[in-house]
Formats: C-alpha cells, structure tokens, sequence
C-alpha cells in the first residue's frame, strides 16, 4: 500500500519496490502489486492497515517522517505503534534557502533575527506539521527561540512549486524544502542555500549542526507490516527486504532516483520509528499543532 496518491514519494517507493522485488527475483514466481489510500497525510492508509489487514504478513505499507507528523496533527487514534516495524529504506535532507539577494549569508544571521524577533521572518513551506514545518520548529527549539512564535509565521504551502513561487515573489523571507527540490535554483544562483539537515554538508552547503545548532532531520521512508503477525512471519518479511536492500536490483534503483540508502531493519528500525515518533510529536506539540 501506497498511503497517498499517484505520482508522489510514498508511490513512487512503493512502485520501485515492486520493480525491484520482481527484477531481483525475490518473489518466488508470484506477483507483487500497488494499491493507492490516499488522504490525511497517511493515516487514512494507515488507519485501514491496522483495523482492516491485522495477521496478514503479506499486507505492506510505506510510512515515513510525513505520517509521524501526521498522527499528531490529525490526533489519529492509531500510530506507527501499533503496526509492525519492518525497515527504514531511504532518506533526503532538507534545505533552508533565501533568495540571492537576500541579507542573509549564514544560518547564524537568520537565526539571531528569528531570536530577536521572530516575526521579523516568514518562512515557506509543505504543509502544516509536515517535514518543512517540524524541521522550523525544531531550529528554533534548539536556537532557543520561541517556537510558537516562530510557528506563527510559517506559511505552509501545497507543494514545492508553490514553496518556490513564495520566496521568489517575496512573499517568504525564507523557504525550506528537500535539497532535490531547490537544486536547480541553487544550481542557477536564484537562491541561496544556508544550511542542510543532514549530520554533514552537502555539496558545499554546511550541515544545520555544523553551523552550531544540535540538530539533523532527515526526510526518511520505510516499511511496516500490520499488527498480529507472528514471529515467525515478522522474521520472513525482514529476511525478504534484507535481501532486497542488498540486490543490485535495488542499488541501481537508489542511484537512478538519487535517493540516499537509509536502511535499517528488525529491531532496528523499531527503535528509529519509537525515537522519531517521540521527538516529532514533542516539537509539533510545543509549536501548538499537537
């Protein structure tokens, strides 16, 4: 299961997983196949998986950081905790850019204006409680801002081609995205990238930790089972997606979308998604979406 519609990230990483499990022969001569749940950042999807597909481990769903922000601010009554955690797959940063004519020139600047007064910047972005707006929130909890302050002028946007319109306009002071969504921007000099959310730089641009603030967020996808199955099973479908990670199949696909290898599994991958859940919750409850 796909928890959104056509065309977007979780489809496309349900659909090449597909591809790769058929390419890799891991499927024993049967048939993997792609189904759609679309709405409220994936806990529709998610919500169906867990009440409708419970004991059945062949029954998969791509999940990312999207759906952990997603059970907060739609107050769902289920969460990742309640599925079974099979592996974490890929992951892209994100970036903070300004326009080039813009005054600033490092983090540091921006975010002593933010300090001083937070709403002397607006920020561009996906939408409410999405990966754009925890990572804002999570900038200014480790900057020691006012987060809420800081929440109150971000504009969330519908996607990254209205993200871009924003702060080119002039509409944002500042925008936030992932880095594969301003490349060609950066690339043509339209904008300027302060910093990415990544542990270290990249391509030039220094990592958010690098430039002294305690924080890295990574825009992750994975795969979880619904609840009920058993040991036995669990171990079967991380064996199958171990073997998977591990295909050429499966690294030619990493490399064509240019998607940066995040894998965990098992246990693993438990503990990423228990992790992501608490801190995500607490930095979107502290800026008043929770």
């Amino acid at each position: 299961m796909a928890p959104a519609g056509a065309g977007g990230g979780w489809d496309t990483t349900a659909r090449s997983l597909q591809k790769a499990l058929q390419d890799a022969n891991l499927l024993n001569g049967q048939s993997a196949e792609v189904r759609n749940v679309t709405g409220a950042a994936g806990t529709i999807g998610l919500a169906e998986l867990v009440s409708s597909h419970a004991k059945n481990p062949h029954q998969l769903m791509v999940t990312g950081l999207v759906m952990v922000g997603g059970v907060v601010t739609n107050k769902t009554p289920v969460s990742l905790a309640d599925t079974t955690p099979i592996a974490t797959l890929t992951a892209e940063s994100e970036v903070i850019v300004v326009r080039s004519d813009s005054k600033y020139t490092s983090l540091k600047q921006l975010v002593d204006d933010v300090k001083a007064n937070p709403a002397s910047v607006k920020w561009g972005g996906g939408s409410a409680g999405g990966t754009d707006q925890i990572l804002v929130g999570l900038l200014a909890k480790a900057a020691g801002a006012d987060a809420k302050a800081v929440a109150k002028q971000y504009v969330a946007y519908s996607g990254g081609g209205e993200t871009k319109a924003g702060l080119l306009s002039g509409d944002v002071s500042v925008a936030v995205s992932g880095t594969s969504e301003f490349a060609d921007l950066i690339k043509a000099g339209t904008v300027r990238a302060l910093a990415v959310s990544s542990a270290k730089a990249e391509d030039g641009v220094p990592s958010i930790k690098e430039s002294g603030y305690d924080l890295e967020l990574m825009n992750w996808r994975g795969i979880v089972a619904p609840p009920g199955i058993t040991d036995a099973e669990r171990a079967a479908v991380i064996a199958l997606l171990d073997k998977l990670h591990a295909s050429p199949a499966w690294q030619q696909t990493l490399k064509d979308k240019k998607w940066q290898d995040f894998y965990k599994s098992g246990d693993a991958a438990k503990s990423y998604f228990d992790s992501e859940s608490t801190r995500i919750k607490g930095v979107l409850t502290e800026i008043g979406l929770g």
